[in-house]
């Protein structure tokens, strides 16, 4: 084998492998998969933040209507869990119109997987904090409307309690 044939065998070699790397660049770089994880955060804080409301009312609710057999007179001071468990819902929504603006405000070709993945972690980072958040009102609103039937006094630690579960 002649010096000339080594040559172009490791020429060709040579180029076999910048087009390996330039196919795998491509790959990486492609503007779907960095759109896939921006939406996909919208999409998390949209349906858990809705989860946590979802169960924080449900859980709340039954807690009220075993309350209002006893003490129908406090049903109307008992929603306040219910409307503390609604407002995680709207946490999501706000979190997903704004990513949905930042996705939307950026040109086509600059939205890199940096954007994408801080759009996912944030979406996460809203929905299931807000998904706990859903968890513990229910839990709280429930014995506490119903602890608020049987002592009054109870109302404003229930409430304290309820704050705090919401600044989860």
């Amino acid at each position: 084998m002649c010096i000339r044939d080594r040559y172009q065998r490791r020429v060709h070699g040579i180029h076999q492998q910048r087009t390996m790397m330039f196919e795998i660049a491509t790959i990486e770089e492609d503007v779907n998969t960095n759109y896939f994880f921006g939406f996909l955060g919208i999409a998390c804080a949209v349906v858990f933040a809705n989860l946590g409301s979802a169960y924080g009312s449900a859980k709340s609710g039954v807690g009220i209507t075993s309350m209002g057999v006893l003490r129908p007179d406090l049903i109307i001071k008992s929603v306040v869990p219910v409307v503390m468990a609604g407002i995680l819902g709207i946490y999501g929504l706000i979190i997903g119109v704004i990513l949905n603006q930042k996705i939307g405000g950026t040109a086509a070709g600059y939205y890199y997987p940096k954007n994408g993945f801080s759009h996912l972690s944030s979406g996460l980072c809203c929905g299931l904090s807000s998904l706990a958040a859903g968890l513990a009102i229910g839990v709280v609103g429930d014995a506490g409307v119903r602890a608020n039937a049987q002592q009054e006094q109870v109302f404003v630690g229930m409430l304290l309690t309820l704050i705090f579960a919401e600044a989860l």
